[in-house]
């Protein structure tokens, strides 16, 4: 493995390292022990779930591709998975409000472990049933899980600002620390032991396990809207209305689409683009020393939102036009830099350069998160937290099916600058979010129903 590599893990470790030991008091929040352990809790169960989705992560392209499937037909399979998250991810969502946070949690954990069994068949059906499977957790991924944490949080009467805490710490372990162990050890498994690329998805299967164990034996169950007159099409109905009624929640959906749609689609792409011309670089590695960006991004969040003073809504425009920027060196290094006709070998020093302008993307992704989480507290309704979460991600996984089926027909450099233009277009709505922030809400979004003390029609 080249000096190259190491020096940009060392780089980003000490910085990291350095950003944590130089926490003072005014970057630090007091909380009692009761909260402490309630976090504790939450934090090792979220770990282990995220080390079940981020070994698999750095393999999915190369597993398909050593099963002999061209671009385009990998293509198809991550098409598959993302048009599952948003067809059937956003009614087992809506589900997770009205059935229980925790069983949908459950239903996460035993859906990702049979998409994880199905990597074992090269047969194409096989494969795409398990990428329908995947598409499905994810959606449950990145909603049931906070909106658990968010109504287990209020119910015990903790402070509102300690949920920036708990976001934090989770994106910082979850996103970072986790994942750069899980890179490291798919590493292992897949070169060094030399098991294979379907290893890392036997070792995700053996994580989720325990971690559903833990959420069967330790976590309490809630609930967005239980009442038993509330179908889903009224649960999607009243979601509807909740994004189309407060700007805030449309503008916040928004911004989350286009945030994560790119970054989807850069996961798709920082392996064609670092190796086009079958270079030989270690996946498992540049995972892990993205993931190590990730967690200087979640520490830098940390320290921002602890400050009073300071605006979520403020900082993430800076945010969105920094990953913007970083997002269009690939195309920067393809004008400036000469192409080598040379096949296999080391990463080339184009390739050098875009690693260098992913870290700083990673980063991006770091701050992101906790912030987006806090702002999805703010401003989105208790009870039907998980539909509207899952609303958001219609757009998402349209926008990266369209990517993904077109993936033939343009240069990486043209979806790399798509990417970059939808971040910068984030970055000018995220600035008309902080130009509303402090307006008072008009109107009753809570399901869809009017509120009859504010309704001068009473109807």
């Amino acid at each position: 493995m080249e000096i190259f590599y190491f020096l940009v893990f060392g780089a980003l470790s000490v910085v990291v390292a350095a950003l944590e030991l130089s926490k003072s008091n005014k970057d630090r929040i007091n909380t009692p022990s009761a909260f402490n352990a309630f976090k504790n809790n939450y934090l090792f169960v979220y770990s282990l779930m995220m080390a079940g989705d981020w070994l698999q992560g750095p393999y999915v392209y190369f597993l398909y591709s050593q099963y002999g499937f061209d671009k385009g037909e990998i293509g198809q399979l991550f098409i598959a998975g993302f048009g599952s998250s948003m067809l059937f991810g956003t009614i087992v969502g809506s589900l997770a409000d009205k059935q229980g946070r925790k069983r949908a949690c459950i239903t996460y954990c035993i859906t990702y472990i049979l998409s994880c069994i199905t990597k074992h068949s090269p047969e194409y059906k096989v494969l795409m049933l398990g990428r329908v499977l995947g598409g499905i957790a994810t959606s449950l991924l990145f909603s049931a899980f906070e909106s658990w944490l968010v109504a287990e949080h209020n119910k015990r009467g903790f402070e509102q600002q300690w949920l920036s805490i708990t976001f934090s710490k989770a994106i910082f372990l979850g996103n970072g620390l986790v994942a750069i162990l899980a890179g490291l050890f798919g590493n292992v498994l897949v070169d060094s032991l030399s098991l294979g690329p379907v290893a890392p998805f036997d070792a995700a299967a053996c994580f989720l396990a325990i971690g559903m164990a833990v959420i069967m034996s330790s976590w309490t169950e809630n609930y967005g809207d239980p009442s038993e007159n509330k179908d889903l099409l009224t649960q999607f109905r009243g979601a509807a209305v909740a994004i189309a009624s407060d700007e805030k929640i449309a503008l916040l959906g928004a911004i989350q689409s286009l945030f994560e749609g790119s970054m989807y689609t850069f996961v798709f792409l920082w392996t064609p683009a670092l190796s086009p011309n079958n270079e030989d670089i270690p996946h498992g590695f540049i995972f892990a020393t993205f993931m190590l960006a990730s967690m200087l991004g979640s520490s830098l969040a940390s320290r921002l939102m602890a400050r009073n003073s300071l605006k979520v809504e403020s900082y993430m425009q800076i945010v969105f036009v920094v990953s913007s920027a970083a997002l269009v060196l690939p195309i920067v290094t393809s004008i400036l830099v000469a192409p080598s006709d040379v096949k296999g070998g080391s990463i080339s020093f184009a390739g050098c350069i875009q690693l260098l302008g992913f870290c700083v993307f990673e980063s991006c992704v770091g701050i992101f998160w906790p912030s987006i989480m806090k702002m999805r507290s703010q401003y989105i309704p208790e009870e039907a937290r998980s539909t509207i979460m899952n609303f958001f991600r219609i757009p998402l996984n349209i926008f990266v099916c369209v990517v993904l089926y077109n993936v033939d027909a343009f240069p990486i450099t043209v979806m790399f600058g798509m990417c970059s233009i939808f971040l910068f277009v984030a970055s000018i709505l995220q600035r008309r979010l902080l130009a509303i922030v402090d307006k008072p809400k008009t109107g009753d979004w809570a399901l869809g129903e009017k509120n009859t003390e504010t309704d001068p029609l009473n109807i």
